[in-house]
């Protein structure tokens, strides 16, 4: 069967341009090689319980009743969800910790302005500014500012370069694929996703949005087939001919969105793609990845005193955001704790502690060092939380942990790269007429993110 659009990746935004495609009549068909939705944003189950992966929360919160342009209450109108569907619980609050200074954010920027300014006295005025001029921008990822820096920016407002890491820090381990700095276009999405609208979490975790896409999309008639990868797109230079699925079957198709990655796409209608998404000739060096440790505790963190949401921490006199020379990289980090959102009701307690590595590395160990390497950071990393914090290390009863290698193998991305390739194509064009990309190479990035580039890129070429 010929169809009107093919979508390769079943993950955020795959799912939500699939919607959008299918709510215009279009004959659509997603294809994931996995047994699982959500690609980078996903969960799993392990021992009986259920993990969530990828971020820890909902970025762009906006509260019931509010009216406005808000990235979220747009995904809502462009899929015709309702808010009561995603069961959000907005945070507490978060922090961002630097040796002797705190920073506090809720999903009111103006306490986050009040925290600056107790912290530092000195820059409250630029920092004001720094909001005034950003909530003046239009939320955009490219134009003429999208590729300056983020760094240089900040500095033509503020002077203490310590304020400026604590600034850049949840932003770019929510949304940089770019070490040391990021685009001031990307930069003024993240800061008003997090400092701005904040975060939430969905009742039941991530499942619960992927569930309501995936509801939402087969009630409109969408093709999804699972455990159904692309071995190959075939093209006539111009144009995609056909697509080629790991058991040989040909499908056909008017218009395909990718959501693998532009240079995994690129591999596949070259054919040098293996099921991993490895491409040769393409370098992970310039990819940022992450382990994470997810504990079950027998009780929930605040029970024993931590009591923030999410932690963006750093142990050393500079932040240092970029892939590490070693296997991990201790001095920064981010610590979450899914029960601290506003009236969320979890089984168990869950602390899940995340740190920058580098796959090379991980990619090159044999099966015995994998695991004990695995071990040792998560060990590592919980004693450096346990400095912060009471320590949650008594109350673990399960842990489990993923690796770089752990996200190149379920979602494809070279290098395990949750955010992508450093170059981005904001408009998703390829050289191929009737094949765009969409998701984490698109530009937007985290959930809300994700499910905006495949509504944009669906809308862009698929309503012709």
């Amino acid at each position: 069967m010929k169809y009107d659009a093919v979508i390769i990746g079943a993950g955020m935004s795959g799912l939500s341009a699939g919607i959008r495609l299918a709510y215009f009549d279009k004959r659509v068909l997603i294809l994931e090689r996995h047994y699982a939705y959500g690609g980078l944003n996903s969960y799993y189950t392990l021992g009986g319980r259920q993990y969530d992966v990828g971020l820890h929360a909902l970025t762009n919160y906006t509260p019931p009743g509010h009216r406005g342009g808000q990235p979220l209450n747009r995904i809502l109108r462009q899929l015709r969800l309702s808010r009561e569907e995603l069961k959000l619980h907005p945070q507490k609050y978060s922090e961002v910790r630097f040796p002797g200074r705190t920073l506090r954010f809720t999903n009111d920027v103006a306490d986050f302005i009040e925290s600056v300014a107790t912290a530092f006295p000195k820059e409250a005025g630029g920092f004001y500014k720094v909001v005034e001029d950003v909530l003046s921008r239009e939320y955009v990822l490219d134009g003429e500012d999208g590729e300056s820096s983020a760094r240089a920016y900040l500095r033509s407002f503020l002077n203490d370069e310590i304020l400026i890491d604590m600034i850049l820090c949840p932003v770019m381990y929510y949304g940089s694929p770019t070490p040391h700095d990021m685009p001031l276009g990307q930069f003024v999405v993240m800061f008003r996703s997090v400092y701005c609208e904040g975060f939430a979490r969905p009742e039941g975790g991530v499942r619960t949005i992927i569930k309501v896409l995936v509801k939402k999309y087969r009630s409109l008639g969408g093709k999804l087939r699972m455990r159904c990868g692309v071995e190959r797109i075939h093209h006539d230079g111009h144009r995609v001919t056909s697509i080629e699925l790991d058991d040989g079957e040909h499908v056909e198709a008017d218009l395909v969105l990718s959501s693998a990655g532009f240079d995994e796409t690129m591999a596949l209608c070259a054919g040098e793609a293996n099921s991993t998404g490895t491409v040769a000739g393409v370098s992970t060096e310039d990819r940022l990845s992450f382990l994470e440790s997810v504990s079950i505790v027998n009780v929930e963190p605040s029970a024993f005193g931590i009591m923030p949401t999410i932690v963006f921490y750093n142990t050393e006199d500079r932040f240092t955001y970029a892939r590490p020379d070693g296997a991990y990289d201790l001095s920064s980090g981010v610590l979450c704790m899914p029960g601290n959102f506003t009236g969320a009701a979890l089984p168990e307690g869950i602390v899940r502690v995340t740190n920058l590595a580098n796959y090379d590395r991980w990619r090159t160990m044999s099966p015995a060092e994998y695991a004990v390497r695995k071990n040792e950071w998560a060990d590592k990393a919980s004693e450096i939380v346990a400095g912060m914090f009471p320590d949650f290390r008594p109350h673990v009863i399960e842990r489990d942990v993923f690796s770089p290698t752990t996200i190149e193998r379920y979602t494809g991305h070279l290098g395990g790269a949750v955010y992508g390739s450093p170059r981005k194509i904001h408009s998703g064009r390829t050289p191929l007429a009737n094949l765009a990309i969409c998701g984490t190479d698109q530009g937007f990035l985290g959930i809300v993110g994700a499910m905006l580039s495949g509504i944009l890129i669906a809308n862009a070429y698929g309503m012709e």
